[in-house]
């Protein structure tokens, strides 16, 4: 994920770790994240202990095809998603790229409101990518 770095987007507690480079898309991303947080509090409340981004350079989704923008509406944009991992109290944000998002778009177009197998493998990935990370700190 070039536009955004390798660097570590924590939120713990309310208070945001993350800051904005001259970058506008950078900047941007940022803001969203921000809300996407503020958003898992009040959907969540206190069952949200800390926000993580996963910037890892594959999707979570397939874990073979990089993380990149994507066309949606015949404009350039990036699938900005969350995902509550309830074990560990943490707001997961992540982006998927082009065919993991349009095959999420499409399934949900044929069956609102219902999950597809490969939230289950999204949602594993990142639990996964986030026990890599916590033990990473550990060393």
């Amino acid at each position: 994920m070039n536009w955004l770095g390798r660097r570590e987007v924590v939120v713990e507690n309310g208070d945001t770790l993350m800051k904005s480079n001259a970058n506008d898309s950078e900047a941007e991303a940022e803001k969203i994240l921000e809300l996407m947080y503020a958003q898992g509090k009040a959907q969540f409340g206190n069952a949200v202990k800390s926000f993580w981004l996963y910037t890892d350079d594959l999707c979570p989704g397939c874990m073979a095809r990089p993380i990149d923008k994507m066309k949606y509406k015949g404009k350039d944009a990036l699938s900005i998603n969350g995902f509550m991992y309830r074990p560990r109290g943490v707001l997961i944000g992540y982006f998927l790229c082009d065919t993991c998002a349009n095959h999420i778009f499409k399934e949900a177009a044929k069956n609102p409101f219902k999950q597809t197998p490969l939230h289950a493998d999204i949602e594993r990935n990142l639990a996964d990518a986030y026990h890599r990370y916590m033990a990473s700190l550990d060393a």
